[in-house]
């Protein structure tokens, strides 16, 4: 378990007591599971991790994901991250906030975990198969 402070922001600061990475798309602030959004738009455009563990559909996969997870701890070990809630919710059961997180120079989590390669693009009825290298 990991701890880090942060700042919530939706209108109003909110400061988060803990940080754990859940995985190279998802952390908990505070017991709250949040998707990252990537700076993309609620719905339209985002970020995808590799699945971890059981889920992953190769070992490529569960490997990156591991690479995924460790990179985003790294990012927001650097410094103090602020957390912006873009207001909307995932349309999974868990109802999780969708958030950009932006590092103390500015530069957007999801975005440098996509240059790198960690994370991709997401888009609705866009899956990704991370074991080909292909996007369907």
């Amino acid at each position: 378990m990991s701890f880090f402070p942060v700042t919530l922001t939706a209108g109003k600061h909110v400061s988060c007591a803990s940080l754990i990475i859940i995985d190279g798309d998802t952390i908990k602030c505070d017991g709250q599971n949040m998707r990252l959004l990537g700076g993309g738009v609620p719905f339209k455009s985002g970020v995808d991790a590799p699945e971890m563990g059981k889920r992953a559909k190769c070992e490529f996969e569960r490997d990156l994901a591991l690479k995924a997870k460790a990179r985003l701890k790294e990012l927001l070990l650097a410094g103090v991250p602020r957390i912006e809630d873009s207001g909307a919710r995932d349309r999974t059961q868990s109802r999780r906030p969708l958030v950009n997180i932006y590092l103390p120079g500015g530069r957007e989590v999801g975005q440098v975990l996509m240059s790198e390669g960690l994370v991709r693009e997401w888009r609705p009825k866009h899956h990704i198969d991370w074991c080909h290298g292909n996007a369907v």
